[in-house]
C-alpha cells in the first residue's frame, strides 16, 4: 500500500499534534506522572482511556466547581493506564479493556472494576467526494482491515452501498499504536464475526496490525484519518462528532445497519451484568444494538492503604468515583456517551461497598 509523500508527512504532523498526552486539571494540579505523585494529598491523579477523555474532561470540571477538589488526568491510552496503576504512580487507571489474568498478577494486591459508561466505537473514513453515509458488513470490514480488500470502489463495499458513486482511492487504514481498550472493544469485535481475523490477528489491547498507520490514543487515530485521503479507522464516537468526521453504518447480528448513537448503544448494553462488571458489549442480539459498543470502566485497588496513602485521599478518590457512576452521568449524553444503565450503576455500587482502607469499607 502506497501514499504520496506530502500526505505521509502531513498525517505524522498531526499525529504528533494529537497523540500528545491530554492534562485535564480541574484548578492548578501538580505532577501528574511523578513517582511520587498519589503521595500528596493536593489532587486525585488517573491515567488511561483516551475514549473516556471528553466525558472526563467535563465530570471532573464539574466536580471541582462544587467539592473543590483537583483532577488531574493523562489520556494516554488504557495499556498505559492500568500499567501506571500497576506502578502506584496514580490513584486511578481508567481502560474500556478489563484486565486480564497476567496484568491482575503483576498488579500485586487485588484490583476492582467500576463501570464509568457506555460508547461506541466508529469506524469513521476520508472520503470527501462520498455524501451518502457508507454502510459496512462484518465480513467486508474484516477483509478490509486484513488488506484484502485495498481500493474503495471493490465490488463488495459497492454491493452494499447501491448507488453510492465510490472513489477508486487505496484504502488506508489507521489504528491504534498504544495499549489501548479501543482497540480490544473493536478486535473483540472483529474475533466474534470473522475466523480468518480471530485465527490471524486475535483480539487484545495491543495486536499485529496486517496492515496501516499507527496513531497514539483516539486523538492520534482521528488526526491520521482527517489528514489522509482514502483513510479508515476505528475512534470514538465523540471524537468523530468533535472533529465533524463521517463515520458508517454497521451491519448488525440480526443484520440491520445501525448508525452508532446513545439510543443504539444503551440497546447493546442492556444485558446483565456479572459481580465482577467484566462484560464485552461487541456483537450484541439486540436487533437495534450497534455492534462495536462497550463499557469503559474506572480501576482502583480492592484496599486502598498502600504506600502512604491516608484514608483522606482514599475517601477522596471512592467518593469521587461514586458521584461519577451516579450524578455525573448526567453529561453523557451531550457528549454522546449513553449513561449508565441502572444495573451497570448497581454493580457499581456494589464494587465500591466492598473498596477498604486497611480491611475496613470506606463508604459506609
Amino acid at each position: 500500500m502506497k501514499m504520496n509523500l506530502s500526505n505521509f508527512k502531513g498525517a505524522l504532523a498531526v499525529l504528533a499534534l494529537f497523540a500528545s498526552t491530554t492534562l485535564v486539571s480541574c484548578g492548578s494540579g501538580g505532577n501528574a506522572g511523578g513517582s511520587d505523585s498519589t503521595s500528596t494529598d493536593e489532587a486525585i491523579i488517573g491515567a488511561g482511556s483516551s475514549f473516556d477523555n471528553p466525558l472526563f474532561s467535563k465530570q471532573f470540571s464539574e466536580y471541582n466547581k462544587t467539592n473543590g477538589l483537583k483532577i488531574n488526568y493523562q489520556s494516554v491510552g488504557s495499556g498505559a493506564g492500568i500499567a501506571q496503576l500497576t506502578a502506584k504512580t496514580v490513584d486511578f487507571g481508567a481502560s474500556d479493556a478489563p484486565m486480564n489474568g497476567k496484568q491482575d498478577t503483576a498488579a500485586g494486591a487485588p484490583v476492582v472494576h467500576i463501570p464509568i459508561t457506555a460508547g461506541a466505537v466508529v469506524l469513521s473514513y476520508n472520503l470527501p467526494e462520498v455524501k451518502d453515509t457508507l454502510m459496512l458488513t462484518p465480513g467486508v470490514l474484516a477483509d478490509i482491515f486484513l488488506g484484502k480488500i485495498t481500493k474503495w470502489d471493490d465490488k463488495a463495499i459497492a454491493a452494499i452501498n447501491k448507488g453510492v458513486k465510490l472513489p477508486s482511492t487505496t484504502i488506508v487504514i489507521a489504528h491504534r499504536s498504544d495499549g489501548s481498550g479501543t482497540s480490544n472493544i473493536f478486535t473483540t469485535y472483529l474475533a466474534k464475526v470473522s475466523d480468518e481475523w480471530n485465527t490471524k490477528v486475535g483480539h487484545g489491547s495491543s495486536v499485529n496490525w496486517p496492515a496501516g498507520l499507527g496513531g497514539k490514543g483516539n486523538e492520534g487515530v482521528a488526526g491520521l484519518i482527517k489528514q489522509t485521503p482514502g483513510a479508515i479507522g476505528y475512534i470514538e464516537l465523540a471524537y468523530a462528532i468533535q472533529n465533524n468526521m463521517p463515520y458508517a453504518k454497521m451491519q448488525n447480528k440480526a443484520g440491520n445497519f445501525i448508525t452508532p448513537s446513545i439510543a443504539s448503544v444503551t440497546a447493546a448494553a442492556n444485558i446483565q451484568i456479572p459481580a465482577d462488571t467484566k462484560v464485552s458489549l461487541t456483537n450484541t442480539d439486540a436487533a437495534d444494538g450497534y455492534p462495536i459498543s462497550g463499557f469503559s470502566w474506572v480501576i482502583i485497588y480492592k484496599d486502598q492503604k498502600y504506600g502512604d496513602r491516608s484514608q483522606d485521599r482514599a475517601t477522596k478518590l471512592v467518593k469521587l468515583i461514586s458521584w461519577m457512576i451516579h450524578d455525573g452521568q448526567q453529561y453523557s449524553s451531550a457528549l454522546n456517551y449513553a449513561p449508565l444503565s441502572p444495573a451497570a450503576v448497581s454493580a457499581g455500587d456494589a464494587v465500591l461497598k466492598s473498596v477498604t482502607y486497611d480491611g475496613k469499607p470506606i463508604l459506609q
